[in-house]
């Protein structure tokens, strides 16, 4: 009995790439949410979308690349190692930008958000 696997082709390289982007893409995603969830205790989509948009991720390089990385991280390490790259990497950027993003805002005054409980 032949296994259907033997019988396809081996992945291009190119479309390796778009598999682990495409894992990568849902593990940022999740990152995010839970990010955004545990970080300012609301569901806003804006910053989600932000911290998971291809402008975003430009920064880091071709953003499909970055998130092949992601997946490649994520495949070999769990979602733990992906999660812990994502928040050395890619994090202390994004929260830069929105601290610059608030300055620009509210006209150079950074809101103070009271502490967590």
């Amino acid at each position: 009995m032949s296994d259907y696997r033997n019988a396809m082709p081996a992945p291009s390289e190119k479309q390796r790439l778009r598999e682990e982007a495409w894992i990568g893409d849902a593990v940022l995603s999740l990152f995010a949410r839970q990010f955004v969830l545990e970080r300012d205790q609301v569901m806003d989509a804006g910053k989600q979308a932000r911290l998971t948009s291809n402008h975003f991720l430009s920064a880091f390089g071709e953003p499909t690349e970055v998130e092949a990385r992601i997946g490649r991280i994520y495949q070999q390490q769990g979602l733990e190692g992906a999660f812990a790259w994502i928040r050395n990497q890619l994090l202390p950027r994004f929260e830069q930008r929105e601290v610059k993003s608030e300055l620009a805002r509210n006209g150079g005054r950074v809101a103070v958000k009271p502490p967590k409980r």
